[in-house]
């Protein structure tokens, strides 16, 4: 599921990456009087009442200001704002409303998204000072009284944030839509091949890197089933990032994973697997997703006998973490092989979905452990008692052993080849959980 995202907006030097640290828990933004010093869109992941949501640090706005890297702060800004399901709006008591103050409500206003006007720097406990009332003059209905500093008032105000998040989706686990998240780095073809799998120009298509801001949702029932295909903007290295509001497109993709059932891994045939690639399909094995390596652009490479074995071998081996999931190799500009998709989506969800009996399962593990002998370690060697699965997507399974520290990971290793041998889960990721009989 997707989380909220929660932007804090406002001047420079308000308080907002105080704010921000104070919320995360740790000084991740830099802190400093001077006004401009948060240049970059900053985030982190925050949980509040059981709900987790993301928020977003940015630059100080300054509308009227004609500097370029002010300008290029309220650019990003701005891109957050749009990003955002919930404006949190800064200002300074002791400045009082500025022109800047009024000028940025008016911006807040015409996005008809939830703001919580935020007065920060009231330090003292108590009635709040004669001077906080002179912000109703923003025209934002109420506000909220809070020291980003002391920390006072801030439970009240992830309340309020909480209060305005957007309904939880609720998943019905009857559904058969599969939500499939496209993903990789920029012009790798991600929006031709949306376009080519629904067969209509639904996406926009450009040859400039970055076309895709915005995670996009493109619904399509066939013959094949239900899909939600989810067409992303491009990840790049964070080094490689230039332009400002690519930082928000990268929340975006990542959310996009995070959201998805399937995701389609691209990669250029002509760049082949690179570390950014290999970070993208990271994400995805962490999250647990089921995924499918997708080479584009293979019309444009000149085969000879061996070519497809020789450049699956070099995939497998940047991926190696990720063996499990299929390859298949297409053009979206000519169509090639792209209509086998829908049927590997189809086979790694079902496998994702995949639920095996306690009593088959021991079994195996009987098998297993005759075959290969558990690790030990001075004379004490690991005992596994028993196994069982506790939930799919992906697959996970709970080993009941004697002592968890003697757990080997080549023997976890082992133990999933085997799993996968039996039962074969292509596609997705395997997660085992260590518990030490008798503790819970």
């Amino acid at each position: 599921m997707a989380k909220p995202i929660v932007a804090v907006v406002g001047r420079p030097n308000v308080g907002k990456s105080t704010l921000f640290n104070y919320l995360a828990g740790k000084r991740i933004s830099i802190i400093e009087d001077t006004p401009g010093v948060t240049r970059d869109r900053i985030y982190t992941e925050v949980e509040w009442r059981n709900r987790e949501f993301t928020l977003i640090d940015t630059g100080g706005i300054e509308p009227y200001s004609e500097d370029e890297i002010m300008q290029q702060m309220k650019r990003q800004a701005q891109m957050a704002i749009e990003a955002a399901d919930v404006i949190v709006f800064m200002v300074d008591i002791k400045d009082g409303v500025t022109a800047s103050d009024i000028e940025v409500a008016t911006m807040l206003r015409k996005t008809k998204k939830p703001v919580i006007l935020t007065v920060n720097k009231v330090d003292n406990v108590g009635e709040p000072p004669a001077d906080i009332y002179e912000f109703y003059n923003l025209g934002l209905g109420e506000l909220m009284a809070i020291s980003s500093v002391h920390g006072l008032g801030i439970g009240d105000l992830l309340d309020e944030i909480h209060d305005h998040f957007p309904e939880e989706e609720i998943f019905d686990s009857s559904s058969d839509i599969i939500k499939v998240a496209v993903v990789g780095k920029p012009n790798v073809g991600k929006s031709s091949l949306v376009n080519r799998i629904i067969g209509e120009e639904r996406v926009i298509v450009s040859n400039i890197p970055g076309t895709t801001r915005d995670a996009v949702d493109t619904y399509i029932e066939n013959e094949e089933g239900k899909f939600i295909f989810i067409d992303t903007a491009g990840i790049r290295k964070k080094s490689r990032i230039n332009e400002r509001i690519e930082k928000y497109s990268t929340i975006r993709s990542w959310t996009a994973i995070e959201r998805a059932d399937v995701c389609l891994i691209l990669i250029d045939a002509l760049e082949g697997a690179t570390e950014q690639d290999t970070k993208i399909a990271g994400y995805a094995h962490e999250q647990g997703k089921a995924s499918i390596v997708v080479v584009n652009k293979w019309d444009l490479i000149k085969k000879s006998t061996g070519t497809l074995e020789e450049y699956q071998n070099s995939i497998r081996e940047k991926l190696g973490f990720m063996l499990y999931a299929p390859t298949i190799f297409i053009s979206a500009e000519t169509g090639l092989r792209v209509d086998k998709i829908y049927e590997l989506i189809k086979k790694v969800e079902q496998q994702a979905a995949l639920r095996i009996t306690t009593g088959v399962l021991n079994d195996l593990l009987n098998q297993a452990l005759s075959m290969v002998q558990p690790p030990s370690d001075r004379g004490k060697r690991l005992k596994i008692f028993y196994m069982t699965q506790i939930s799919a997507k992906p697959p996970t399974f709970i080993l009941f052993v004697n002592d968890t520290k003697l757990m080997h990971y080549s023997y976890e290793r082992y133990l999933e080849n085997q799993i996968r041998r039996a039962f074969g889960l292509e596609g997705t990721p395997i997660r085992f959980i260590l518990r030490e009989r008798g503790k819970e």
